[in-house]
């Protein structure tokens, strides 16, 4: 499990780091993915890594909130992320949880069309 928690915490890392100076303008820039904004799709993120959580804890999923400013996202991953590696979740979430923190990463970085394809309860 220690592996697979480095990892994640390893790929959260590398996305903060990638984003947490960003500015208001370049938040709300296209992503890549048709429609969504760069705040969009790490929204996406954090509620999906919310929801690997509640599910791990064996909780009722609950609508992470869009805050007024995007700004405020890293955190919101971050706050989230550790939610996910107190509940002890098995090695499969974490590589879900992986594989999710990669393809929002890709969708900065030029290939957009592996990104969020699931819906969100998928």
């Amino acid at each position: 499990m220690a592996d697979g928690a480095d990892e994640l915490r390893t790929a959260v890392d590398r996305l903060i780091g990638q984003v947490m100076y960003w500015t208001p303008p370049r938040w709300r820039a296209a992503s890549g993915v048709f429609g969504r904004t760069r705040a969009d799709l790490v929204h996406d993120l954090v509620q999906r890594i919310a929801d690997l959580a509640a599910d791990a804890e064996g909780q009722p999923r609950r609508t992470v909130p869009r805050l007024e400013n995007d700004l405020a996202l890293p955190d919101q991953l971050v706050v989230v992320t550790r939610d996910l590696l107190r509940a002890s979740p098995k090695q499969q979430t974490m590589t879900v949880a992986r594989g999710w923190v990669a393809r929002t990463r890709e969708a900065f970085t030029g290939n957009p069309a592996l990104v969020h394809r699931e819906s969100r309860d998928g």
